[in-house]
């Protein structure tokens, strides 16, 4: 079966279902939770850096059929590329905000608890942009 590598608003669907699949399990897992209260800024930089490896990876390495340089772009960057991170973020974001997570497993200020959120968020993220890029890619 051939797929079109051209970008569509229908990969980011793909990638929606794939995000929240994978991310679901680590918004609700304490063990994230601790982890995120121990990490640094740069132990965060790095998670991330890790999220952007897999993607890109994910998307463009791993699949001889995706050029980069053939894709749409903003900021010289392919819009395929820019939905996955914005997916494999926003999504553990988006469910870490609308279970609670950050109140049920978190006390302190609303900074504290917000700088412990992105940093858990960039951890789920690792997990969500394989999912994210797998539906994309597969189907």
């Amino acid at each position: 079966m051939a797929r079109t590598p051209k970008y569509r608003l229908a990969d980011t669907a793909q990638q929606v279902v794939g995000g929240f699949l994978l991310a679901g399990p680590f918004v609700v897992t304490e063990e994230v939770w601790t982890l995120a209260v121990n990490m640094t800024w740069g132990h965060t930089a790095v998670t991330v850096a890790i999220v952007f490896a897999i993607g890109y990876g994910a998307l463009y390495e791993a699949d001889d059929d995706r050029d980069p340089d053939r894709e749409a772009e903003v900021a010289g960057v392919p819009v395929r590329f820019v939905s996955l991170m914005l997916v494999s973020f926003g999504s553990v974001a988006v469910l870490a905000l609308t279970l609670t997570a950050p109140s049920t497993f978190l006390d302190g200020s609303t900074a504290e608890r917000a700088a412990v959120t992105a940093r858990a968020v960039s951890v789920g993220a690792i997990f969500s942009v394989v999912g994210a890029a797998t539906a994309d890619s597969v189907f």
